[in-house]
C-alpha cells in the first residue's frame, strides 16, 4: 500500500473521534461560581464540561433569563423542547464521510482524496454556520415572561444573551469562552492528512 493511501485512510478514520470527543466547548465563569461551568457539544448530544450537572445548571440559568431549554434527552422526553435534528443527521453524515474516505484510500485515487477534502471543508463551513444560527436563536428568541428581564436602554427591547461563536464575550456578570474541542482538532488533522495524501498521490503517479 502506498503512503498516500495510508495517509488518506488514517485521515478518514480520525473522523471516528467525533463519536467519542466533543466538537466544541463553551465555558462560563462568574464570581458566584467557584468552579467554571462548561458545556461540551458533541455530534450526538450535550455533556458536562467541567463539573457534574453543568448542563443542567446552565440550562436553569438560561431559562431564568428567558432562553429556550437546551436540547438534552431529558428535556426532549419532557417535551420542553423539540428534538435537535442535527444530533440525528450529523452522526449519519460522519459515517458516510468515513466510508467515502476509506473507499478513496483503498482505491488509491488522488482525485478522490481531494474530493473528500473539499466535501469535508464544505460540510465544516455548513456546520459552523448552523452552530452560529443555533447560538443566535438561543440568545435572542427570549421568553418575554422570563423571571429576569433586562432591556436595552436605547431600544427598550429585551437584551440578547448570544454566546460568542468563537472566542470571548462578557454577558452580564459571566465571562463566556467558546472554542473548538478535541473532536474538531482531530477532524481538522484528518482533513490535513487527506490534502497531504492528494499531493503525495500525485507524486507517486509521476
Amino acid at each position: 500500500m502506498k503512503r498516500s493511501q495510508i495517509l488518506m485512510i488514517i485521515g478518514a478514520l480520525l473522523l471516528a473521534a467525533l463519536y467519542l470527543f466533543p466538537l466544541w466547548k463553551i465555558t462560563l465563569l462568574a464570581p458566584q461560581y467557584p468552579e467554571p461551568l462548561g458545556l461540551n457539544i458533541h455530534i450526538t448530544h450535550l455533556s458536562d464540561g467541567v463539573q457534574f450537572n453543568d448542563v443542567k445548571n446552565i440550562d436553569l440559568l438560561n431559562h431564568y433569563i428567558g432562553m429556550k431549554h437546551l436540547p438534552t434527552e431529558e428535556n426532549v422526553v419532557a417535551k420542553k423542547v423539540e428534538p435537535f435534528i442535527e444530533f440525528t443527521v450529523f452522526p449519519i453524515v460522519v459515517g458516510i464521510m468515513i466510508a467515502f474516505g476509506l473507499f478513496a484510500g483503498f482505491k488509491g485515487n488522488p482525485k478522490l482524496y481531494l474530493t473528500w477534502f473539499v466535501v469535508m471543508l464544505l460540510l465544516g463551513i455548513a456546520g459552523l454556520y448552523d452552530f452560529y444560527l443555533w447560538l443566535s436563536s438561543y440568545g435572542h428568541n427570549l421568553d418575554p415572561n422570563a423571571i429576569l428581564k433586562i432591556t436595552d436602554p436605547e431600544t427598550g427591547e429585551l437584551m440578547g444573551y448570544q454566546p460568542p461563536f468563537f472566542g470571548y464575550k462578557k454577558i452580564l456578570n459571566f465571562e463566556v469562552y467558546s472554542y473548538p474541542a478535541m473532536g474538531a482538532y482531530l477532524m481538522a488533522t484528518g482533513m490535513v492528512l487527506s490534502l497531504l495524501a492528494f499531493f503525495r498521490g500525485k507524486k507517486e503517479k509521476n
